[in-house]
């Protein structure tokens, strides 16, 4: 079975809203929200990783993040774990730079059934975090 290793960017401003993309109609799990990010390569950290896709998927610079969490979830036909940080400092204004919809949520309103089933425990804890 394949194993993917992802970096995912949990993008939080100071009003405590994320910022999420809409995946496309065209790729697994298309159209449901998710937090930005992609495949870490071989000659990379998470870190490392996730600060490229960001770059590439948002249009910033990432200049605070701090490891999160990690998720394992096996698809049918695919493992991904998924290593979350937390981003909290940045340059630019974050935007859906491939054309992907986008847009601010509030942390409490996260609803986990909008996103891929490896995220769901993910976007518990940030619910129960923000005191929902």
């Amino acid at each position: 079975m394949k194993h993917l290793q992802v970096a995912v960017g949990i993008i939080r401003n100071p009003q405590g809203e994320i910022f999420l993309a809409r995946r496309p109609a065209t790729s697994h799990m298309a159209n449901m929200w998710e937090f930005p990010g992609g495949k870490i390569e071989a000659n990379e950290t998470a870190q490392q990783a996730l600060v490229r896709e960001l770059e590439e998927e948002t249009g910033i610079e990432v200049t605070d993040l701090t490891p999160y969490d990690l998720a394992d979830h096996h698809y049918p036909d695919v493992r991904v774990t998924l290593h979350f940080f937390m981003v909290t400092g940045w340059r630019g204004e974050p935007y859906g730079r491939e054309g992907q919809p986008h847009r601010w949520l509030a942390q409490n309103h996260l609803i986990a059934s909008e996103f891929p089933p490896a995220n769901h425990a993910i976007v518990a804890r940030l619910v129960a975090e923000a005191g929902a």
